[in-house]
């Protein structure tokens, strides 16, 4: 199964600068622990021991993950993740 998970440019230097990196997996946890066993340290980033990391969006197919299930929502081959950090400022 291959999920392709898109990566913001701030954290591209755990893909080796690739813009989107193919994960496998039936849920989005599986997907970040697949992703993490050949980008270490983007779980990381990601994830954090309550879940999804308060300032980081994830979409699945452009819905947003936390609406579907958070990081047990199921994938399926060909689904496209987006992750997209939250932008503050003012």
């Amino acid at each position: 199964m291959s999920i392709e998970v898109r990566i913001p440019t701030i954290l591209r230097q755990y893909t080796g600068g690739e813009k989107a990196v193919v994960g496998a997996g039936g849920t989005l946890a599986e997907v970040f622990e697949d992703l993490e066993s050949r980008h270490p340290g983007l779980r990381e980033r990601l994830v954090d021991d309550k879940g999804l990391r308060r300032f980081v969006n994830v979409y699945l197919n452009d819905e947003d993950v936390r609406f579907l299930g958070g990081l047990e929502t199921s994938v399926t081959d060909g689904d496209n993740v987006t992750v997209l950090p939250a932008v503050a400022g003012g």
